[in-house]
């Protein structure tokens, strides 16, 4: 079996369920190839009895079928006959694990459990009955369910209101590789890579494990780039729409407010999204949100100072910000597409937004930079609506920490030393002012500077800047 990279917790907590010598229930989500299946089957491959995985838009009689086919794999027998229902089909499965697991402790994986819920199939029922009646009474058996549709699997199973209710013993929400797991991946595959090379392939990708393996030694960033999203058999050329109708049963909206998102870097409010992309205010737009946002694709920021009602929307997936920038409708295609791209003012526009996004979700990796690990804090945004004729203000992220101290981070990529020009140090400077003054914080003020190769002229500028952190600090 191939080794698992990363995913450290991930791994602690599927120890305790491999040890806990109870009926375990867990359930597992996150986007579609981000390795949920990976993980399980290497995770628990001495243990895995019995794997079905759903089938896209299939019929129930179908999924019966490749059931019954899963079914006779896992027994090593003659053809099983297809069930007539899945309370037979789980009455079938009982009967084969039943002597299996008086031995030794078992794994039942059923993937992508959303699509066999086909309508009218009595699929859930079937299940529940199955985990009620027997499974959860059997202290020698673990049962996996998982699926991509990450807003489905919390509504239907873990926020279940009927015989799953409270059922669920664990969950996993599995989420992209961080950057340096990424690096680490890479390095797994042989790829030598430098951090700078990884970080322009991560903010094209994220830390998606089936996008990174489409990356080729001896490829720079710019080739793979080139090859996986401009040529017309790339992976990730049409990806895009794929991914968004597997998940969502209509996608037309969650798509239109990924495209708003990725035109606004410093994020949307509820009400703004509304208007923007012309939804109702109702309890659909609610649940798109938390469907996009359960998902992975965009992240709910709580402004500091500010209540749940000031939440901004970011998007804060990789692919999907480079799709809408750079593939979608580009008039560049096949190789050399992306050179003539990163040579634009879009590139730099991009790059930008896309390192900022990447800075704020490694606010861990960050504070283990700033000495500040075990210091309590709240990760936050902050922008001022400026008085007419006046500029607003916006601080990219804010470290709120319980030592009576704020850390003002600035965040720029920049394709070599970052050189502060003489205006931008006054602008600085006034955004402590406006800050300041705005929230009548009594905390003290750390100007932080993140780039990706530091600040040439910082001591240009005495006192201005507290700290400095590179992209080095994110691996």
């Amino acid at each position: 079996m191939e080794s698992i990279i990363g995913r450290e917790q991930e791994k602690t907590l599927l120890s305790r369920i491999e040890r806990s010598g109870e009926a375990e229930l867990v359930a597992i989500y996150g986007r579609r190839r981000v390795g949920k299946t990976f993980l399980i089957r290497n995770f628990f491959h001495k243990q895995l009895a019995f794997e079905f995985s759903g089938i896209h838009n299939a019929s129930l009689d179908q999924q019966l079928e490749n059931f019954s086919d899963a079914l006779t794999k896992a027994a090593g027998s003659l053809p099983l006959a297809k069930p007539a229902s899945w309370i037979q089909a789980f009455r079938m499965l009982t009967d084969y694990i039943t002597p299996l697991i008086k031995k030794k402790r078992r794994v039942i994986f059923l993937d992508e459990f959303p699509w066999i819920h086909t309508p009218r199939s009595g699929f859930m029922q079937a299940f529940e009955n199955f985990w009620n009646t027997w499974a959860s009474k059997q202290n020698n058996l673990i049962v996996i369910i998982c699926g991509s549709a990450a807003a489905w699997m919390i509504q239907k199973v873990i926020n279940n209101r009927g015989g799953l209710y409270n059922r669920v013993t664990r969950r996993i929400r599995l989420l992209p590789f961080t950057i340096g797991e990424t690096a680490a991946f890479l390095k797994e595959r042989k790829i030598n890579l430098d951090r700078y090379q990884i970080l322009q392939l991560y903010m094209a990708m994220g830390g998606v494990p089936q996008y990174l393996k489409e990356v080729e030694s001896g490829q720079s960033a710019s080739q793979v780039i080139d090859r996986i999203c401009f040529t017309k058999d790339g992976l990730l050329h049409d990806e895009f729409k794929h991914l968004f109708h597997s998940l969502f049963d209509d996608a037309s909206y969650h798509m239109e407010v990924i495209r708003a998102l990725a035109k606004k870097g410093a994020g949307l409010t509820r009400n703004e999204i509304i208007e923007t992309c012309k939804l109702t205010s109702g309890g659909g737009t609610t649940q798109l949100l938390a469907e996009l946002t359960e998902s992975g694709f965009i992240s709910a920021y709580i402004p500091f100072d500010k209540t749940a009602k000031d939440i901004i929307y970011k998007l804060t997936d990789e692919y999907s910000l480079f799709y809408v920038k750079f593939i979608e409708n580009s008039k560049f295609k096949g190789p050399g597409s992306w050179m003539q791209f990163s040579t634009g003012s879009s590139w730099k526009s991009w790059s930008g937004i896309a390192f900022e996004s990447i800075c704020m979700k490694h606010t861990d990796q960050l504070k283990k930079a700033l000495g500040i690990s075990g210091v309590h804090t709240e990760s936050s945004m902050w922008r001022n609506k400026p008085l007419r004729g006046q500029q607003g203000i916006q601080i990219d992220l804010l470290i709120d920490r319980q030592d009576m101290c704020i850390n003002l981070c600035e965040i720029k990529f920049s394709i070599s030393e970052y050189e502060i020009p003489k205006g931008y140090a006054k602008e600085l400077e006034n955004k402590l002012t406006v800050f300041r003054d705005n929230t009548k914080t009594k905390k003290s003020l750390f100007l932080t500077m993140i780039t990706t190769y530091g600040v040439k002229n910082i001591k240009t500028f005495p006192g201005l800047i507290q700290t400095q952190i590179t992209m080095d600090a994110l691996f």
